[in-house]
């Protein structure tokens, strides 16, 4: 039986240029996750998770509001952590990135994303739908994790505010990623949160 994820990354957080590590989502942040929420409100969802972090809990309860016969729930499993340190094969670009990230930051993002994967990357019993709103680096090792990428390859798998990830959890086949990072809901005004300009 297909068992379908979708991960949505939270809104824009209010004041995140400031260095805040957590906080409410801005106006635009919450106009992302009503959008989003208008996106998905078709789909048959059989649980709705979130990060417990103020900014992933509010999306949440945005995308709720549309979608009330499903009630969120918040999983430690989808905090925001960092999942892997420097290995030998990592390109050297990416060494700055772990100046401050200490090694027991790194072993907690591992064993929480090992857990995570074991509990939400798993086929199902019967049909299911389920909705995961959470952060960016976790979204980005569960497209690593499909793709079976080496360990550092979510380092540069961006995922912007609302944008949406699918992956399709199959039994006898590894899993699949029907779409990464669709942004066909946000206007272009309200495509934040990369590092990069998109283009129109």
């Amino acid at each position: 039986m297909p068992h379908y994820l979708y991960l949505v990354r939270h809104g824009e957080q209010q004041d995140a240029e400031h260095g805040l590590p957590d906080g409410p989502l801005s106006p635009r942040g919450k106009r992302q996750a009503q959008l989003v929420a208008d996106r998905l409100s078709g789909v048959p969802f059989t649980g709705m998770y979130h990060s417990p972090l103020v900014r992933a809990a509010e999306t949440a309860s945005i995308i709720a509001e549309r979608m009330p016969s499903v009630e969120p729930e918040p999983s430690s499993l989808l905090f925001d952590c960092i999942p892997s340190g420097p290995t030998p094969d990592m390109p050297k670009a990416f060494e700055s990135f772990f100046g401050s990230v200490t090694e027991a930051e790194i072993e907690a993002g591992r064993a929480q994303m090992e857990d995570a994967v074991h509990e939400f990357l798993t086929p199902a019993m019967g049909d299911r739908h389920d909705l995961l709103v959470t952060h960016n680096f976790v979204i980005g090792w569960f497209v690593r994790h499909v793709f079976d990428a080496p360990a550092w390859r979510w380092l540069g798998l961006n995922q912007a505010n609302c944008g949406l990830t699918i992956i399709r959890v199959r039994s006898a086949k590894p899993p699949v990623l029907v779409v990464h990072n669709d942004l066909g809901h946000l206007p272009v005004e309200l495509r934040t949160g990369l590092p990069e300009l998109q283009p129109v």
